[in-house]
């Protein structure tokens, strides 16, 4: 049973379609990261870079490197779009691109994260067997059909992206309106918008339809009867986030995603008449390896699904704590601000020098050191270090204040802890972080 539900042949016409939107966007990412000038602000002006913790080796490229890596992306989202030399390419880009994704955090985002794992799951999806120049060279490698498990798969990662984006909202900074109310607010200066924006019933609208939206979004989809409507909501919904909010491909891909949700007879007549024959059978093919891959995908449903419960598990809350913010998506969920002094004391005196950020970080991470408690310790690493070239043996202490969706700064660094002294643990609560008052 299990087998003719996973195994069943279908009409491969929406993954062949979404393989070359899929390519154009993630060249498009790649360019324009270099053509809007985001990368020499990320990874060339910085004197340091803040990577995921435990990921040292991962470093920027010298001079314009990155530059060159980046357009080197960009050929391979090229190649992945006309499926050429297709597994060799998603496999480059998905690697590059998870390179650049944990070398920094300063510019982080819950869709670079998306845009990993689906890049990672398109290397293993036939979607070069037809309309591709790998099968343009070998016809009797062309297949009209593919196993249902790849739309199996497709659909269900992003059914959890959406359903765990809907849940994270329940909680009183959105739900109030607050949140969405201060991200209006920083959109007040658009051109012909911007003023309309900051109407009150606005923020409302957006909070609650960002819920409906992401909570039901994937089942209207799948019913054939409310699916053309919430097509439409889906077109409005992300080309408002793309103008609005400036997501880069995100509402784009996940329009793309669309594909998937209507009849394969309709996606062949609309974007492969007479290029591709339509799959009207309904064989069982069941490979030699079918237990390896039900394991495989069991396993990753399960890590889908639990990664983003794990802050449950550490003390306080993830709001004030950041301990398993990312990975769980948590989009633009709240506002962040902190106001923070790091003290460099010499070991064996009692000189107190007050830190000029200035000195060592771009204005981006000053912003995001002062506020996230992974990266103060990081900053504060760095410090130790620094001093240490200097034959100084050093503690770090550091003042931080923060604030939560515009309430009032709260303690948030226990001022007599040395942060550079501190071992830093991926699956524990960190004690100087002083406990939250967050109404």
């Amino acid at each position: 049973m299990l087998n003719k539900w996973l195994f069943k042949q279908v009409d491969n016409s929406a993954l062949i379609v979404f393989r070359i939107i899929f390519g154009l966007l993630i060249f498009l990412e790649a360019v324009g990261a270099i053509f809007t000038g985001w990368i020499r602000r990320v990874f060339i002006e910085p004197q340091f870079n803040f990577h995921f913790i435990g990921l040292d080796f991962l470093q920027p490229l010298p001079g314009n490197g990155m530059l060159y890596y980046y357009g080197i992306m960009g050929l391979f989202g090229i190649f992945v779009m006309l499926g050429f030399k297709y597994r060799f390419s998603i496999f480059c880009y998905t690697i590059m691109w998870a390179s650049v994704y944990l070398m920094q955090k300063s510019s982080y985002n819950n869709h670079y994260y998306l845009l990993m794992l689906l890049c990672g799951i398109m290397f293993f999806l036939p979607a070069h067997r037809y309309l591709s120049l790998d099968s343009y060279k070998k016809p009797d490698f062309q297949r009209i059909a593919m196993p249902r498990w790849v739309w199996i798969l497709i659909v269900g990662q992003m059914w959890i992206v959406y359903t765990y984006a809907a849940v994270a909202k329940l909680y009183p900074g959105w739900l109030d309106g607050t949140l969405p109310a201060m991200l209006m607010r920083g959109k007040a200066d658009y051109w012909l918008i911007g003023e309309f924006l900051q109407k009150d019933w606005i923020r409302y609208a957006i909070t609650y339809t960002g819920i409906l939206f992401d909570l039901f979004i994937i089942p209207a989809l799948l019913w054939k009867r409310t699916r053309l409507p919430a097509f439409l909501i889906a077109i409005f919904f992300h080309i408002f986030n793309s103008i609005v909010f400036q997501i880069g491909i995100f509402p784009y891909l996940s329009l793309a995603f669309c594909l998937f949700f209507f009849s394969s007879e309709k996606i062949n007549h609309l974007f492969l008449r007479k290029k591709k024959p339509h799959y009207n059978g309904a064989e069982v093919m069941v490979p030699s390896y079918s237990k390896a891959l039900i394991a495989i995908l069991s396993v990753w449903f399960v890590i889908q699904i639990a990664l983003p419960l794990r802050h449950w598990f550490f003390k306080d809350n993830v709001l004030w704590t950041e301990e398993g913010h990312r990975l769980s998506w948590r989009m633009m969920l709240r506002s962040r601000s902190g106001s923070t002094t790091f003290k460099v004391v010499e070991k064996g005196t009692t000189d107190t020098i007050n830190v000029d950020k200035n000195r060592y970080l771009s204005k981006k991470q000053i912003r995001s050191v002062g506020a996230k408690p992974d990266m103060m310790w990081q900053f504060a690493q760095i410090l130790k270090k620094e001093y240490a070239k200097e034959g100084k043996e050093v503690q770090v202490f550091v003042d931080s204040k923060i604030s939560i969706n515009g309430q009032p700064y709260q303690p948030f660094i226990d001022p007599k802890v040395d942060l550079a002294a501190e071992k830093w643990n991926h699956f524990k609560h960190h004690d100087w972080i002083l406990p939250s008052k967050l109404e």
